[in-house]
C-alpha cells in the first residue's frame, strides 16, 4: 500500500481543487471587514444602538424571554437558543451606526427563528451534536487513513461530511435571518429608505462567508473522495 509521502494529503495535484474556495474565503473575509468598517461609520437618523434596535425587535415579535447582553470582540455577535440570549459586540451593542443596526436585526431574525420553529434551524440544532463530535474527529482519522488504513479514511470522510451537511443547512439558516432583518428594518422604519440599502449590504457581505465556508468544505470534501478513489485502485 503507498504511504502519504509528498503525495498526498498536502503535496497532492488534487489541491488544485482547493484553490478557488480559498480565494473566494479571503475575498469573503476582505469583503465582510471592509464593508462593515465603512458603514460603521454612517450613524443611522434615528439615533439606535444595536441594543436599542435589538430589544424593540423582539418586544415587537412578542419575545419577552431573549435577553440582550454585550459580548467583547469583533464581529462577535450571535445568538444563543440555549440560554436564550442575544450578543452584541463591542462595535454593536451601544454603537448607532447602520451597520450595527443591520447586524443587531439579522441576530433578531435567529431568535425570531427560534421562537416560531423554523424548519432549517431546527435541523441544524438537531444535527449539532453530531456534527460538533465529526468536525473534533474528522480529520485525526483522515490522517490516519492517509497512514495506514483505507477504512480510516472512508471512516473520516464520512464525519467531515456530516461537518458539509451542517454548513450546507445553515445556509438558509443566515440567508432567512437577513431577510427577516431587511423586512422587519423596512416596514418597522427603524431605519430611513436611504440606510436600508446599505444595511442590506453589511448583511450581504456577512452571508457571503457562509457561501465561502461552505464552497471551502465541499471542495475538501470532493478532493477527500478523489484521494479515496485513487488509494482504492
Amino acid at each position: 500500500m503507498r504511504g502519504i509521502g509528498t503525495y498526498g494529503l498536502f503535496y497532492d495535484p488534487t489541491f488544485v481543487i482547493l484553490i478557488p474556495a480559498m480565494l473566494l474565503s479571503l475575498y469573503a473575509q476582505s469583503k465582510v471587514a471592509s464593508t462593515f468598517k465603512k458603514y460603521s461609520g454612517y450613524r443611522n437618523s434615528r439615533g439606535y444602538t444595536g441594543k436599542d434596535v435589538a430589544e424593540m425587535i423582539l418586544r415587537q415579535a412578542g419575545i419577552y424571554d431573549v435577553r440582550v447582553e454585550h459580548v467583547r470582540g469583533r464581529l462577535t455577535d450571535h445568538y444563543d437558543p440555549r440560554s436564550k440570549v442575544l450578543k452584541l459586540s463591542d462595535a454593536v451593542y451601544n454603537n448607532q451606526s447602520i451597520a450595527a443596526v443591520g447586524v443587531a436585526a439579522h441576530e433578531c431574525g435567529h431568535a425570531i427563528q427560534h421562537n416560531t420553529g423554523y424548519t432549517f434551524l431546527k435541523i441544524r440544532h438537531a444535527i449539532f451534536p453530531v456534527v460538533n463530535i465529526s468536525s473534533k474527529l474528522a480529520f485525526p482519522i483522515i490522517l490516519v487513513g492517509l497512514i495506514a488504513n483505507i477504512f480510516f479514511l472512508k471512516l473520516g470522510i464520512i464525519l467531515f461530511a456530516a461537518v458539509v451537511l451542517f454548513q450546507l443547512v445553515t445556509l438558509p439558516v443566515e440567508f432567512n435571518a437577513s431577510n427577516r432583518a431587511i423586512g422587519i428594518l423596512e416596514s418597522s422604519a427603524y431605519l430611513s429608505h436611504e440606510e436600508i440599502v446599505p444595511a442590506k449590504k453589511v448583511l450581504s457581505a456577512a452571508a457571503l462567508t457562509y457561501v465561502a465556508a461552505a464552497a471551502a468544505s465541499i471542495s475538501s470534501l470532493l478532493r477527500l473522495l478523489l484521494i479515496a478513489g485513487r488509494r482504492n485502485d
